[in-house]
């Protein structure tokens, strides 16, 4: 049995950065169900309070979320990688976008996506306000790069991508976003990528 456990469940992008670095570092690992009705039992409020997933047990330590599973898969098996710089500057960089991928993508796209394909108790039109605003700021930033913290991808590009790809899910279109989709096509182009099962598109908004 590999010595990592993901608890997941497959149409979440929160869990789908983790699986998504996962598979590009080559680490073997076993996914674990992080289904509702697991999440409410008391066994997995042990190793996640808030009942959330995705969780990750890599021997005796267990991680929560998303972002921070990111940054320790890398610290402890690619320190040296481009995934996340040491420099200063790139780091910080890399940290920006982590804060936005908490920001606004969860309260952008991901939150349409939830409130259209899951019936989550939040607020629709106040997501459509921040994905639109947000949207075009990462046209911008995207315009004249590859990715988006540094030359190459990071954890940055892996913690916005999944959200984003599936802001049609949420019923936001990305017609207007050449640059968003030439990221998207560069994510899904690097070695060990797997896309998120496809949902119904509801109707476009904009």
């Amino acid at each position: 049995m590999p010595a990592i456990q993901l608890y997941s469940t497959p149409l979440s992008g929160h869990c789908h950065r983790v699986t998504l670095l996962l598979n590009m570092l080559s680490l073997p690992f076993e996914t674990r169900d992080g289904g509702k009705d697991v999440r409410q039992t008391a066994a997995f409020a042990q190793l996640n309070p808030l009942q959330q997933v995705p969780v990750l047990t890599d021997g005796e330590h267990v991680l929560t979320d998303s972002n921070a599973i990111l940054v320790y898969l890398v610290k402890r098996y690619a320190p040296d990688s481009h995934w996340l710089p040491e420099d200063p500057l790139p780091a910080a960089e890399v940290q920006k976008w982590l804060s936005r991928a908490a920001g606004e993508v969860r309260y952008g796209p991901a939150s349409a996506r939830m409130v259209k394909q899951f019936s989550a108790p939040e607020v629709y039109e106040s997501a459509l306000k921040v994905a639109a605003k947000f949207l075009p700021q990462l046209e911008e930033h995207l315009e004249n790069r590859e990715f988006l913290a540094t030359d190459r991808a990071t954890i940055a590009d892996l913690a916005c991508y999944s959200y984003v790809a599936t802001a049609p899910e949420g019923g936001v279109s990305l017609t207007g976003y050449p640059a968003i989709q030439r990221w998207l096509a560069r994510i899904e182009g690097l070695p060990g990528f797997t896309p998120l099962p496809a949902l119904p598109l509801p109707e476009i908004v904009g």
